[in-house]
């Protein structure tokens, strides 16, 4: 496997200022809502707007830059996450001297997928962390509580570092020659294949954070059976086929574009992000559920924190990349 040189494709810049019209024409729906009827409350919806401007830019410039540049944003992103969840979770006093290990996992985690070792990014934290944090912990010499502060360290490890760095492991990949030799007989493919990993990460991302939305939005007009009210309880069955439809939809559209997936591929990856997202929205849900909050935390107006915005990719992004990864690289 070789890694990608540090360009971006114009495709990613053209889907990327897609992203934007679509945050413009959002603010000219809600600029058009706010004058035709007055009295409707717009104000928590104005700040979500004005958070995704944000969010998008930062993500924009990050895809953009340089690839070690990239990398650093994302493992900056599982700092952030991985920060606010131990923030979230009871500790006990003896684990705060095994806490500084944690989170060194990080750049080593990032320096695997900066170096496209594949074997070592795949064991690092399932393996190496899951037997060294465990040891660690032991020789201070507290069994109390030793389960759950294991367990759940190791579990925020997982999710909020080894999960997402599936995102940034997506930057280095290419193709190998034959692939592209193979596609050449096809424009498009041919095109896509050589697009790499930036495009993956966008058509990872956007799909993702689109399937969010539109779940919701199906959810609010036509929701009625709930799906897992315990857990979720604006969560409907309307809302998560409707967010799926549009997803696959969305998925072979663009997969032409952004991917080397064929066009069944592509309905496959589409089906397995919209159930993904689904899944890691509601299972952030529970552990915010079992902690008695309603946001992670406040960093992201209109949103919440961290996890609430990266709920769906702890899901679709391990997902993505190993379907991808074993079809395609």
């Amino acid at each position: 496997m070789r890694l990608l040189q540090p360009q971006v494709h114009p495709r990613v810049l053209w889907a990327l200022a897609g992203v934007f019209t679509l945050l413009v024409i959002a603010e000219v729906v809600l600029l058009l809502l706010a004058r035709l009827r007055p009295g409707l409350a717009l104000g928590e919806v104005r700040l979500r707007l004005r958070t995704w401007w944000l969010m998008a830019s930062v993500f924009a410039l990050a895809l953009c830059f340089d690839r070690t540049v990239s990398l650093v944003f994302f493992a900056f992103l599982s700092f952030l996450a991985l920060k606010e969840y131990l923030s979230l979770i009871p500790t006990r006093r003896v684990d705060r001297q095994v806490l500084l290990w944690a989170y060194l996992a990080i750049p080593i985690q990032y320096l695997w997928v900066g170096m496209g070792w594949y074997g070592m990014f795949i064991v690092w934290i399932p393996v190496f962390m899951f037997l060294f944090l465990p040891m660690r912990m032991v020789l201070l010499g507290e069994t109390g509580g030793f389960l759950r502060a294991v367990g759940t360290l190791h579990w925020g490890l997982m999710t909020m570092v080894f999960a997402l760095s599936h995102v940034a492991f997506l930057l280095v990949l290419q193709p190998p020659r034959a692939e592209v030799a193979v596609r050449s007989a096809a424009p498009l493919g041919a095109t896509a294949a050589l697009l790499g990993g930036p495009a993956l990460v966008l058509y990872l991302v956007f799909l993702t954070q689109f399937n969010d939305v539109a779940q919701f939005l199906f959810g609010k007009s036509f929701g009625r059976h709930k799906v897992v009210p315990k857990v979720s309880p604006g969560k409907t069955w309307e809302g998560l086929l409707g967010g799926v439809a549009t997803t696959v939809t969305l998925a072979v559209v663009l997969a032409p574009w952004l991917t080397p997936l064929r066009r069944a591929e592509s309905v496959a990856a589409g089906v397995m992000i919209g159930l993904g997202g689904f899944l890691g929205d509601i299972v952030i849900s529970a552990l915010k559920r079992d902690l008695g909050i309603k946001d992670s935390g406040s960093l992201l107006p209109g949103h919440g924190g961290i996890l609430d915005r990266i709920d769906s990719l702890t899901y679709t992004a391990p997902l993505f990349f190993h379907y991808v990864y074993y079809l395609h690289f």
